[in-house]
Parts: structure tokens; C-alpha cells; sequence
């Protein structure tokens, strides 16, 4: 039931959208692979949507797709990058240890607070990552979210410096596809 417990935790409807359409596409499979998630039916919400490839031949993390407003709150896409050169040294040491456990656990993060403050934005927003499966059952990539609005200076003067108050939770996939969890 990791699944329902992960989506009750979701408040955005366009996150909420992104991650039914992720449930829907794995079928009876453990995870979905990245051919089973569809453009088309995330529709609007794929300016929301980035994705990471595992090479676990490199160890590490290749950049597969970054919607529009992932893209403008970076000022740049993860496009065909390896993690490690896209984000800062610190970023890429915060983000890392999540990303590996989203694919080896397999789990499903969900995040909220100040989603964007390790890359020096003031933004608000909720992040969900999914993990995905060429082979249907060992993680071998990331379908992920952000969902994000721009604070205000006042916000901004009033955090502290150094203080990293997005908070996330993981939750182990369990079981096979969506039919054998919500039998369980």
C-alpha cells in the first residue's frame, strides 16, 4: 500500500495527475519503463516533469528530459548531462543519496517546503520521484515533478542562511504492479 500512502501525501492536482499516470502506465509490472510513460497523457503537466537515466556502468545519473519550468528555474536543461556536471558539487551531493534510493530501494520520494533552495531559489512547491524499470522490476531510471511557486523578497530576507527547510519522506515500493499491492 506504499503507493496510496505516497499519493495521499501529494497535494498539487498536477503532481497528483503525474503520479496516477505512473501507477497506470507500470500496469501488472513493478515499475513502468520509460517507453510505458506517455507525453500525451501527462499533457500540461509535462512543464512540471524531469527524468534521470541510471548508467550503472558510469555509476551515475544521465539527464533524459526537463519540462519548461523545470528548465526556467534552472536557467538551463539536464538534457543528455551527467548529474554530476548539471548540479553543484553540494547539490549534487544532497540529490545524489536520493536518487540512488528512489532506484535501488525502489521507493517513491515526495518533498515539500522550499524545493529549489539548494540551487539559490526562493521557490515553494511539493517534488515527487517515481522510480522506473526497462526490465519491469530493478530501477534503472527517475520520472520526477517539481511543482513550484516563487516566494516573495520578505519570504526570502526572513530564512536563514544555510538552512535547507525542504523536507522529504520516501516510501518503499512494495510487491508487484498496481494489483498486487492493492491486494495486500
Amino acid at each position: 500500500m506504499a503507493f496510496e500512502a505516497f499519493f495521499a501525501s501529494i497535494v498539487t492536482m498536477e503532481l497528483r495527475a503525474i503520479a496516477t499516470h505512473w501507477a497506470a502506465a507500470r500496469g501488472s509490472k513493478r515499475m513502468p519503463a520509460w517507453g510505458d510513460i506517455d507525453p500525451v497523457t501527462i499533457g500540461r503537466n509535462l512543464r512540471y516533469v524531469w527524468a534521470w537515466r541510471y548508467d550503472a556502468a558510469r555509476e551515475s545519473f544521465i539527464g533524459r528530459l526537463a519540462g519548461e519550468d523545470i528548465v526556467r528555474a534552472f536557467g538551463k536543461s539536464p538534457r543528455g548531462k551527467p548529474m554530476h556536471e548539471f548540479f553543484t558539487p553540494e547539490t549534487y551531493e544532497a540529490y545524489l543519496p536520493w536518487h540512488l534510493r528512489v532506484i535501488e530501494e525502489p521507493a517513491f520520494l515526495y518533498g515539500s517546503g522550499r524545493v529549489y533552495h539548494r540551487v539559490g531559489r526562493n521557490f515553494t512547491g511539493e517534488r515527487i520521484m517515481l522510480p522506473l524499470a526497462e526490465n519491469g522490476t530493478r530501477g534503472d531510471g527517475i520520472l520526477g515533478a517539481t511543482y513550484y511557486l516563487m516566494n516573495s523578497g520578505a519570504t526570502a530576507a526572513a530564512e536563514q542562511p544555510g538552512s535547507f527547510p525542504d523536507k522529504v519522506a520516501f516510501f518503499p515500493l512494495l510487491g508487484g504492479g498496481a494489483a498486487c499491492e492493492s491486494s495486500g
